[in-house]
């Protein structure tokens, strides 16, 4: 299996990489194939089947809704975010979907968007759609939202494919160990060796320009968030506090005005939360690795790129490329998915992530990246996914702030040392993969255990 950066981060939408993003690509790979094989001018009615935690909060997370945009044509990343509300209203309102924004079908929302009670094989986060025609159903095909926006068809999960990719790669690795050993035999900085692999599939002109737009994206994605306030949607009445606190620590900044020693640990919260926020509110977001844990790498890069002394695109590029090694190897080896492991997978995947990113730029050796890798992940270990109302707000918000301070902490510590400790980075994704096998399903993103529970006993 092999993964690339651009797997990791994606450009799309909020709120939930696995709820929002998966199933509006997987729609749309619904909607793909119709065309391919030139049944959508054929069909006349289609149904959406949400199971597991898809169904559990899939309202909370916009799941039925990024379904019905799937299904009419549109992918994550092209998709202008503020025009949803506005097109699911007219389909309320006139029972008639677009597919593949040109045929008109015949969509009842109560009758034709199902939530069930009840779990399909392979992954919690399931979905079939059926299509039907004059006669009765012309195709249907079960599709699994595995994390970080990745999709899988039911075929891929039988077979135990759960990627399709299989490209060979000069320095292919499936383990922190195998990564330091070729690192160590070519004499490979970890950003030089992913830059290798990439290069299988895109020029390096071509990976370059593509990793500034994801930051681009992100600093957007932390611009919209400073901008807006007022209250969150979802019916928590969770208020934005991003720009207040970015109007705080400006006025801190200014002439003649004392600001807290901490300042710098202040502003890694500011864009933590902007990003968390805009997530929250189903604005551009991406995914890194997921939406729920979007807010750690850009806080992480963003706190690097104002402090350092000396940046510039190839530090953007070296940290993407440090951060999406270790990606790579919770996704192989464990899981980033909150349905499938809990939120160990998401913040706790993304805090070593960004741990590794910033050890990276900040001159590491691969033992030292490893290293800090491994403390950002330790430390979340038996994190659960029980978001309140089933809405990435509450805890989810502050998790992502908390998390990238961690992140640079466990950078710090890491460059403090030589690599070496007690503990490798391949036995912590083990234990987060066994942990998360062993957590009860409540606190699996399904919002019946937990936070979630506690909050409405309260």
């Amino acid at each position: 299996m092999a993964i690339s950066v651009f797997d990791l981060f994606k450009i799309g939408v909020g709120p939930s990489s696995s709820h929002t993003v998966g199933p509006m690509r997987a729609a749309a790979l619904f909607v793909q194939g119709l065309r391919e094989r030139g049944e959508l001018e054929r069909v006349r009615r289609v149904e959406v089947r949400l199971y597991g935690s898809l169904s559990a909060t899939g309202v909370g997370h916009g799941s039925d809704n990024a379904v019905i945009m799937g299904l009419m044509g549109e992918w994550p990343d092209a998709i202008d975010p503020s025009t949803i509300g506005q097109r699911i209203h007219e389909l309320r309102e006139t029972d008639t979907l677009k597919l593949d924004n040109r045929f008109l079908v015949n969509f009842v929302w109560d009758r034709d968007m199902r939530l069930l009670d009840e779990n399909l094989p392979y992954h919690p986060n399931a979905m079939t759609l059926v299509a039907e025609g004059d006669e009765g159903e012309l195709h249907s095909d079960t599709y699994y939202s595995v994390g970080g926006g990745f999709v899988v068809d039911a075929a891929q999960a039988a077979s135990g494919v759960l990627d399709s990719d299989t490209t060979v790669l000069p320095y292919d690795f499936n383990s922190a160990a195998e990564l330091l050993e070729r690192c160590k035999q070519n004499d490979m900085r970890v950003s030089q060796l992913m830059m290798e692999n990439e290069k299988v599939w895109r020029s390096e002109a071509e990976i370059r320009a593509g990793l500034m737009k994801l930051w681009n994206a992100m600093q957007e994605c932390v611009e919209n968030g400073l901008k807006y306030e007022g209250i969150l949607p979802g019916g928590l009445n969770v208020k934005r506090r991003a720009a207040k606190l970015h109007r705080s620590l400006k006025e801190l900044n200014k002439p003649n005005v004392i600001g807290s020693t901490l300042s710098a640990m202040e502003w890694v919260n500011l864009y933590a939360l902007a990003v968390n926020e805009e997530n929250a509110a189903g604005g551009r977001m991406v995914t890194a690795p997921t939406n729920g844990a979007a807010g750690i790498i850009p806080a992480v890069l963003h706190y690097y790129m104002r402090f350092s002394d000396q940046v510039s695109e190839a530090c953007v590029v070296d940290f993407f490329l440090g951060a999406a090694a270790v990606g790579i190897l919770c996704k192989k080896n464990a899981s980033i998915s909150g349905a499938e492991v809990g939120c160990q997978g998401e913040v706790g995947s993304a805090c070593a992530m960004a741990a590794a990113g910033l050890a990276e730029v900040l001159g590491a050796t691969p033992a030292q990246l490893e290293n800090a890798a491994e403390i950002g992940l330790e430390h979340n270990l038996g994190l659960t996914c029980d978001p309140v109302g089933g809405l990435v707000q509450v805890p989810c918000i502050e998790r992502n702030a908390i998390a990238a301070v961690k992140a640079i902490n466990a950078a710090q510590m890491a460059l403090r040392g030589d690599g070496e400790h007690f503990i490798s980075l391949d036995r912590v994704i083990r234990t987060m993969r066994d942990t998360g096998a062993d957590m009860h399903d409540k606190y699996k993103e399904t919002s019946r255990g937990g936070l979630a529970v506690s909050a409405i006993e309260c």
